[in-house]
């Protein structure tokens, strides 16, 4: 409220000063010869230059940023000025009239009536100010006439009484439809920069107060550290309890990371499951990677929601200026990248943004200006594992493996170029190019032998690319039964919705579906009830050092267990080690696929390995 009425005072006293000079020089001039040299000229500069000095005041304050401290200050004064000017105007003004006719009295009342008149005008945005001055100069302009005797003073003095009340209802009807005003324009800006939801700040706020505390930071030569944090396992609570469980699950959410976040600046919801954090104070790693846990830490405890329980995580990444941001927008973008590797390293961890994040963004934006090369698709091959069965002691199936060597950087891992080209976007066209070029291999093949063939997210969220599989099965001629598609479960709690529409469109041409990597993702044993699936891949994280007794044992075994009741073939991954194929044969294990059976092979090594295979391969 106060810098509102300061800003429009910005503009209208100064037009109330020039008032003041050109009335006072008007009543001044036209009978300077009747007055003494210190009323007619002394007095009449005096406050020429007191009103100028507070022009120039008044327009320097408008290049000025004012806080509202200093607008509340600045209005103290104006009003403590009000009753300082009214009296010193009001004593020069009444003491003129002994020096004229009735004539010059009724001038000199014209005079100070339009005065207070224009100047209630220019004050009724401080109406305490106004107020302060009709009664002053009006009042004993009134009194002076009403006094006098004369029948025609005394009905100025009454016109004038009038007009002054007029205007001052006038004044207080404005100034409280202002001050609504005022609070309804405060009131949007508060809603527009809240989140409904969560009443923390939102996206446009938070941007906000980072270039605020940005500019506070790079002027000052302190630290500054922005951070992102990310809900896990939020995605499944909308699709298995719906959005109004959502929406009290993030408001949950919300009020334990503001419970944790205290030690933030700010705190605001970005979007969706995404929170955004401005960090001053200390900002070292050490001190981040600290604070990344207590958020985490909050989520140990489950969220309740009617009868259900949800659990959540949070993954936190963090970028700080100067050390690995120079600008605003760098400094968020870094925190963005920290946060995606951190969430594609390991989920619920803290990652502060290094150099080595940023050769590694130098790294990607290398993979992806070569990925846009013409040559991609003759750079892009496949490799092949096969997948065994150790019931036939043969291999029935391979899992097709993309493989790039590229024209510039040489051969590149898929670890690098997958996600580089899903950022980038050509991630659905080479799914296509590569899986019509492991069609092609698997064509030529032995009919029993399958080929498993991964998708990611992005594939089966484009209806394009679905289609373009579908047509490139049936153009092949291939028996679709041949032919297992694999998504992670990550990637399946993405959109669910069209996931599964995905999946039955495979699953009506014949061809199986697989969920890659079981029990390292967020997803919900739920998910395995609604996708219409053909087989389970336990990951390999499971299978290294497999020991009877341990934990991996004990999810193994209940894996295996799961997939037989649900009649659901299941593929061991990563078996490197004749114990580790005994220990999961032991556990009933029938398909297994790692180095232990054979590393990934080229195209035409496979009819020579296929021939030459024999039954090595038993428990």
């Amino acid at each position: 409220m106060k810098l509102a009425q300061l800003r429009i005072m910005i503009y209208q006293l100064p037009m109330m000063y020039g008032l003041l000079i050109v009335n006072t020089w008007g009543i001044v001039l036209p009978h300077e010869v009747n007055f003494p040299y210190w009323q007619g000229v002394t007095c009449p500069l005096l406050l020429t230059a007191f009103c100028l000095i507070r022009i120039f005041s008044w327009l320097r304050l408008a290049r000025t940023q004012v806080s509202a401290h200093q607008a509340a200050s600045v209005l103290r004064s104006t009003r403590r000025l009000a009753w300082l000017f009214s009296i010193v105007f009001t004593t020069w003004s009444l003491s003129l009239m002994p020096h004229g006719d009735e004539a010059f009295k009724l001038h000199v009342a014209f005079y100070m009536a339009i005065t207070v008149i224009g100047v209630i005008f220019c004050l009724m945005h401080v109406l305490s100010a106004a107020f302060t001055v009709t009664a002053i100069v009006n009042g004993a302009l009134v009194t002076t006439f009403l006094v006098s005797g004369n029948d025609v003073f005394q009905a100025v003095a009454i016109d004038t009484s009038l007009v002054s009340v007029a205007m001052l209802i006038v004044s207080f009807t404005h100034f409280r439809n202002f001050a609504d005003l005022v609070a309804t324009q405060s009131e949007n800006r508060r809603l527009a920069n809240i989140d409904s939801l969560t009443n923390l700040p939102n996206r446009r706020a938070f941007f906000d107060a980072l270039d605020l505390h940005f500019e506070n930071a790079a002027a000052r030569g302190h630290r500054l550290a922005v951070g992102l944090v990310d809900l896990d396992g939020f995605k499944s609570v909308n699709d298995i309890h719906g959005h109004s469980a959502g929406d009290q699950v993030l408001a949950e959410a919300s009020a334990r990371l503001a419970a944790a976040c205290m030690s933030a600046t700010v705190l605001a919801r970005l979007g969706g499951d995404e929170f955004g954090l401005v960090v001053t104070g200390d900002c070292s790693d050490s001190r981040l990677a600290l604070f990344g846990r207590d958020i985490a830490d909050v989520f140990r405890d489950p969220v309740i929601i009617g009868d259900s329980s949800v659990r959540l995580g949070a993954t936190i990444g963090f970028s700080t200026y100067p050390h690995s941001s120079r600008n605003k927008a760098d400094l968020f973008e870094a925190a963005d990248y920290a946060l995606y590797e951190g969430k594609r390293r390991a989920r619920g961890s803290v990652t502060v943004f290094s150099q080595a994040h940023r050769n590694a963004i130098i790294r990607e934006s290398q993979i992806a200006q070569a990925l846009r090369s013409p040559d991609l698709d003759n750079e892009l091959s496949v490799a092949f594992q096969p997948i065994v069965s150790l019931d036939e002691s043969r291999t029935v199936g391979f899992e097709a493996l993309a493989r790039w060597h590229s024209a510039t950087l040489g051969t590149v891992a898929p670890g690098e170029f997958i996600p580089a080209a899903e950022r980038s976007g050509i991630i659905n066209d080479m799914t296509l190019v590569l899986f019509s070029k492991a069609l092609a291999c698997a064509t030529q093949w032995p009919a029993r032998i399958g080929l498993s063939f991964n998708l990611s997210a992005h594939d089966f969220a484009d209806e394009r690319v679905v289609e373009g599989l579908a047509q490139r099965i049936l153009e092949s001629g291939i028996d679709p039964a041949r032919l297992d598609f694999e998504i992670t479960e990550t990637a399946m709690a993405q959109d669910f919705e069209q996931v599964r529409n995905a999946a039955e469109e495979f699953r009506s041409l014949g061809c199986g579906l697989s969920v890659d990597d079981f029990g390292t993702g967020y997803s919900s044993l739920s998910y395995l009830c609604k996708l219409p699936l053909s087989r389970l891949k336990i990951d390999r994280t499971f299978v290294s050092g497999l020991k009877e007794g341990t934990t991996a044992f004990t999810v193994v075994r209940t894996l295996l267990s799961l997939s037989r009741q649900m009649m659901l073939e299941c593929v061991i991954e990563g078996v490197e080690t004749a114990t580790e194929l005994q220990t999961v044969a032991s556990l009933g294990a029938t398909l297994v696929q790692g180095y232990y059976c054979s590393r990934p092979m080229d195209a035409g090594a496979i009819a020579s390995y296929l021939a030459s295979e024999r039954p090595a391969v038993r428990a």
